[in-house]
C-alpha cells in the first residue's frame, strides 16, 4: 500500500561531497582503488596513520576512562561502598542499552563484592528512567548507593528525593543534559559541559564500561577483567543506533571479535534461536539479537534480559533466551496486526492521506510496539509519524521522523497540549489527556506544514561515488569489507553506475522483488532489488539506466559471488 500523494518509489539522489585533492593525496600513500580513498576522506580519514587505525582497530586505541569528568569521584564512591559494606543497587533502563549496561556492571561488581542487586523499572508501571518506585525499593531494602546506567541525567527531582533518604547516586548516562544537573555524587556523561572526554557519542553501556575500566585500573586487576564485556558493549552500540565512528567503532569491532571467539552465554543462546549459521556481524546484532532483548521490556519485564546476560551456563542462558523468543513472537504479531490496521485507517480516509504528517490513535493498540509501528508507517508514507494508544488514564505515544526534520522540536511546539514529552531529533515519546488527542493531531499537522521543506517528504539516497562495473573486483570488495562494522557516520558505501543495460535475464521473483542482470561495457553483474518489482518496465527495451547499489556477497549452494544490492534505478539522462 503506497501513498496516493507521495509514492515511495520516488527518491532523491544526492552525490556526497568529495575532496579530490585530499583523496588523491591519500591514494599516493595507500595505493588502493581511488574510489575507496574518496570514501575514506569523506569519513574524515585522510592520512596513512588514520587509515591504519581505521582498518586495524585495537583496544590500545581506546581513550583513558579517567578523561571522563567525575570519574575519580565515581571510583572513590564505589570503593567506599566496598569498604563500608554498603548495599549497592545497579539501576538501568529496560532497552538493550540499559539491560546490557546493568548486566556488565552487576557482573563485574559481583566478582568482587556481594552486597548488591539490580533494578530495571517496569516499562508500563514506572516508565522510562529513574523511578520513584525504584528509589523506594532501594530505601526499603537498605541500599546506600545507586549506580544509574543509561538514565538519570534529567532525574533532578528524583535524585534529590533519594538524597533526602540518605541514598547516593552515580549517574552513567549519554543523553543530552539540561541546564540543571542532578545532585549526584558523580555524573559520568561525555556530553556534559566541561567534560574533556574526546569522544562524545558513547552509548549508556559504553559509559558504564568506562567506569568498569577505571575500577579495574584502581583495583589493579588485569584489563581482561573489563574486556570480557566487549560483546555486550557492541550489542548496545548496535541496538542504540549511535555513531559508528571513533571509539564506538573500536568497541564494536573488538566486541564482535569477542562475540565470535568467546561469546557471552546470552548472546550465544539468542544467536542459536535466531538460526544464525555464520559469523556474527553487526547486522545480526541489530536485526536478530536486539529485537529479542527489547521484546522483554516491550511485552513483559526486562529483568529477564539481564538474567539472560548473567547466565553462567549455556543451559541457563537458553531457558532465558526461550522466554525472550516468546516475547518477540508476541511482539511481531502485535506489530504486524497494528501496522495493518493503521494502514487501513489511512487508506480509508482522504484527509489522512493528504496530510504532511501521520498521527493515529486507537485505545486498544499495544503500548510496547507503537514506536515500531510508527517506523513501519514511514516505510509506506514518508512523513513525520506519531502513533498513540491508551495507557491507564492517559494517552501515550511514540513519534518517528524523516531525515532532516526535528520531530522533538515539532512536539515541543505542542507542549501546552501534553502532560509530558521527551526524546531527540528523530524519535520522541509523549503523554497527553484523552480530551486533547484531536487538538494535538491538528496542531502537530499545522506545525509540520509550517516548518517542513517539501524535499524532506521524499526519501533521499546519498551516493558516495560513481563506480564502473570493471572496477568491482574481489580485492576491491575485500578492502571495502574491512571498513566494517558499518553504522551511522560509517554507513555501508553506496555506489552509482551509469548507462547500464539489462542483459535480458532480469526477472521478477516472488512477485515483489527484482533479480537484476546488468551489463556495462562488456562486464555483467547480477543484483537483487527487494520490493522493486515495479521497476521492471525501466529495464525493458534495452534502454540504458543508472543504478544505485551497495555491494555484498550472495551465497548459494556454498558458492560465494559478488552481487549488487540495488537501492534504486532510473532511466539514464
Amino acid at each position: 500500500m503506497e501513498s496516493k500523494t507521495r509514492p515511495l518509489s520516488l527518491k532523491r539522489w544526492r552525490m556526497a561531497f568529495s575532496e579530490k585533492e585530499r583523496a588523491q593525496s591519500l591514494f599516493q600513500q595507500l595505493r588502493i582503488h581511488p574510489a575507496l580513498c574518496h570514501i575514506l576522506v569523506q569519513r574524515g580519514i585522510d592520512t596513512f596513520d588514520a587509515a591504519k587505525s581505521f582498518f586495524r582497530p585495537t583496544v590500545d586505541h581506546l581513550h583513558s576512562p579517567w578523561l571522563l569528568k567525575d570519574m575519580d569521584k565515581a571510583v572513590d564512591r564505589v570503593l567506599q561502598a566496598f569498604n563500608d559494606e554498603e548495599k549497592i543497587l545497579v539501576f538501568g533502563d529496560y532497552d538493550v542499552d540499559g539491560t546490557t549496561s546493568v548486566a556488565c556492571m552487576y557482573h563485574f561488581l559481583s566478582r568482587h563484592y556481594d552486597r548488591l542487586d539490580f533494578y530495571i523499572p517496569h516499562r508500563y508501571r514506572e516508565g522510562y528512567g529513574v523511578s520513584r518506585a525504584g528509589i523506594d525499593f532501594a530505601h526499603a531494602n537498605g541500599f546506600k548507593l545507586i549506580i544509574a546506567l543509561d538514565c538519570g541525567i534529567k532525574s533532578v527531582a528524583l535524585i534529590a528525593y533519594a538524597k533526602s533518604l540518605g541514598i547516593d547516586f552515580i549517574v552513567c548516562d549519554h543523553h543530552l543534559p539540561d541546564e540543571t544537573l542532578p545532585d549526584a555524587v558523580a555524573i559520568l556523561n561525555p556530553k556534559q559541559k566541561d567534560c574533556p572526554y574526546p569522544f562524545k557519542e558513547l552509548c549508556g553501556c559504553g559509559v558504564g564500561f568506562k567506569l568498569i575500566c577505571a575500577l579495574t585500573e584502581r583495583m589493579r586487576l588485569p584489563p581482561t577483567e573489563a574486556y570480557q564485556y566487549l560483546d555486550l558493549v557492541a550489542t548496545a552500540i548496535a541496538a542504540d543506533i549511535v555513531s559508528m565512528s571513533g571509539e564506538n567503532r573500536i568497541l564494536a569491532f573488538c566486541g564482535l571479535e569477542k562475540a565470535n571467539r568467546d561469546p557471552n552465554n546470552g548472546i550465544k543462546a539468542l544467536s542459536t534461536l535466531s538460526g544464525l549459521q555464520t559469523k556474527l556481524e553487526i547486522n545480526n546484532l541489530v536485526f536478530m539479537i536486539a529485537p529479542r532483548v527489547n521484546a522483554a521490556g516491550r511485552m513483559d519485564d526486562a529483568r529477564k534480559a539481564v538474567q539472560l546476560f548473567l547466565a553462567e551456563t549455556p543451559e541457563a542462558a537458553m531457558e532465558w533466551a526461550e522466554q525472550l523468543q516468546t516475547d518477540n513472537s508476541e511482539r511481531k504479531l502485535a506489530d504486524s496486526s497494528i501496522t495493518e490496521e493503521a494502514l487501513a485507517l489511512i487508506e480509508g480516509d482522504e484527509t489522512l492521506l493528504n496530510r504532511l504528517s501521520t498521527v493515529l490513535y486507537q485505545p486498544h493498540w499495544h503500548k510496547g510496539v507503537v514506536g515500531i509501528v510508527a517506523s513501519r508507517l514511514i516505510e509506506h508514507y514518508y512523513r513525520p509519524t506519531i502513533v498513540l494508544t491508551q495507557s491507564g488514564e492517559v494517552v501515550a505515544g511514540s513519534a518517528r521522523s524523516v531525515a532532516g526534520f526535528n520531530v522533538y522540536e515539532a512536539i515541543h511546539q505542542c507542549k501546552d497540549l501534553l502532560l509530558g514529552y521527551g526524546g531527540h531529533f528523530y524519535a520522541a515519546g509523549m503523554t497527553l489527556h484523552p480530551d486533547n488527542v484531536d487538538a494535538f493531531m491538528e496542531r502537530f499537522e499545522a506545525v509540520v506544514q509550517e516548518s517542513i521543506h517539501p524535499d524532506l517528504l521524499v526519501p533521499e539516497i546519498v551516493i558516495d561515488i560513481e563506480l564502473a562495473f570493471r572496477d568491482i573486483t574481489q580485492s576491491f570488495y575485500n578492502i571495502l569489507s574491512q571498513m566494517e562494522p558499518f553504522g551511522p557516520d560509517n554507513l555501508r558505501p553506496t555506489f552509482i553506475s551509469r548507462g547500464v543495460r539489462n542483459t535480458g535475464y532480469s526477472k521478477i521473483v516472488k512477485e515483489k522483488h527484482l533479480r537484476f542482470s546488468l551489463r556495462q561495457d562488456g562486464v555483467t553483474f547480477s543484483g537483487i532489488g527487494f520490493g522493486m518489482a515495479d521497476k521492471m518496465p525501466l529495464l525493458e527495451g534495452n534502454k540504458p539506466v543508472d543504478v544505485v547499489y551497495k555491494l555484498d556477497i550472495n551465497e548459494w549452494n556454498g558458492d560465494k559471488t559478488l552481487q549488487l544490492r540495488v537501492v534504486d534505478v532510473k532511466p539514464s539522462e
